[in-house]
């Protein structure tokens, strides 16, 4: 097999732990499978790359940018060569200039376009490990460029679409997927498979365990993505074998390759999202257009929204929600053009989370939200605002009734681990 194996900042945090890792990737070399593996920065290294470059200047050149914040990678990457020589592995580590990983010119966001991999093919026919910086590539200028936060893991799904490779493995602090946050819900189970779209669900409405731009990118080119926990003990566990399901971790995958569709597969929940509301506007074609294109050309994503036309039908109060982190901004922008929008008041509230039920299975069964607005009724939460899918539905509560809606939901879909 050829396997691409990622480890995440906490899986590299320490020499330890990069030791710890290394024996991962030995122990697929050792049962004959081709190998490269692919890096994040020590876990807070890329924060204390990025303050530094705050502090140096706070308006500083993105090219420089990445410049600096790229070295993350490269020395983790360096280090995990040099420990998997010490343990009679061969191996040799890749910045992304080196293979090349070619990307556009959005310094600090850039997308790749392609990837050489002529020469990595060479050394992986002839039992060498490449170890890959993530998170970086190179420029048509030829200057270093960085893919954004969570980017190693698009670098993993990249590498593994062009390789060809028959999985990728993303290793990281948990052992896969789970239906909720075990956190708030002891009796969540781990999933043995969920599907792309299950996933990016998952990762967009909070679930941290994947990167949402790699879900994307494996979900388009068809790459089998496996979560692993690199602290299980390597000795424990067994090498990749073509065709032979993993007993550990949860494995991305299309639709059609799931054993069997849940009605619900998971509850994801997010507490970084604020509401705005936007009081007694006129109500007449555009003014929603209104409000949405400037919030739109300032580059504010916006997600639920919900209407109330008044009783007399002549205004319309417009709620709608955006990241927390986005909510002083998003005022403003609401606030210089209030003389053409023409509202009587404007509020901004971030006491409010996003509790969402996921599964490929509500496509065919109807019933799913009245079940889930029972329940919540039941337990005297109240619901500000809903969005759906054809594959989830998302509420707006009161983020001191998060984790007890989540543990409603999670038990109302039996998903309570027996």
């Amino acid at each position: 097999m050829l396997l691409v194996m990622k480890f995440g900042g906490t899986s590299v945090a320490d020499i330890g732990r990069i030791k710890n890792s290394a024996l991962h990737v030995k122990r697929e070399t050792e049962a004959g499978n081709r190998v490269a593996v692919v890096v994040s920065a020590m876990a807070g290294h890329t924060n204390q790359l990025v303050a530094w470059t705050r502090e140096a200047h706070p308006l500083h050149d993105a090219r420089e940018y990445d410049a600096v914040v790229a070295s993350g990678e490269q020395i983790t990457a360096g280090l995990m060569a040099i420990v998997l020589q010490s343990m009679g592995v061969s191996a040799r580590s890749w910045q992304g200039w080196q293979i090349p990983l070619v990307t556009d010119d959005a310094h600090g966001v850039a997308r790749i376009d392609r990837i050489e991999t002529d020469e990595l093919h060479r050394r992986l026919d002839q039992g060498e490990v490449a170890v890959v910086a993530g998170f970086q590539g190179v420029s048509p200028l030829n200057r270093v460029t960085t893919l954004g936060r969570g980017g190693s893991d698009t670098s993993a799904v990249a590498l593994a679409a062009a390789l060809k490779a028959d999985r990728c493995d993303i290793y990281t602090d948990v052992d896969g997927v789970y239906t909720t946050d075990p956190r708030i819900v002891r009796t969540a189970k781990r999933l043995s498979r969920v599907s792309y779209e299950e996933m990016l669900e998952m990762a967009s409405l909070g679930a941290k365990v994947l990167q949402t731009r790699s879900v994307e990118l494996a979900m388009t080119q068809g790459v089998r993505v496996q979560v692993r926990s690199s602290f299980d003990p390597p000795e424990t566990c067994e090498p990749a074998r073509a065709g032979v399901a993993e007993k550990s971790g949860t494995l991305v995958c299309d639709e059609t390759d799931m054993l069997e569709h849940h009605v619900v597969s998971g509850i994801a929940y997010a507490k970084d999202e604020a509401k705005v509301t936007v009081l007694k506007i006129e109500d007449k074609p555009g003014v929603a257009a209104s409000i949405f294109m400037p919030l739109s050309e300032a580059n504010i994503n916006v997600d639920m929204i919900v209407q109330n036309i008044s009783e007399d039908g002549r205004t319309t109060d417009l709620t709608f929600t955006v990241a927390a982190s986005e909510l002083p901004r998003a005022l403003q922008v609401l606030r210089d053009r209030q003389d053409s929008i023409r509202y009587s008041d404007l509020r901004g509230d971030t006491d409010v989370a996003k509790v969402s039920v996921i599964g490929v299975g509500m496509r065919s069964h109807a019933g799913v939200a009245a079940k889930m607005f029972q329940a919540l009724a039941e337990r005297k939460i109240n619901i500000q605002a809903i969005s759906t899918s054809e594959i989830k539905i998302s509420v707006l509560l009161g983020a001191a009734h998060t984790e007890e809606a989540v543990r409603t939901l999670h038990s109302l879909f039996s998903l309570d681990r027996t």
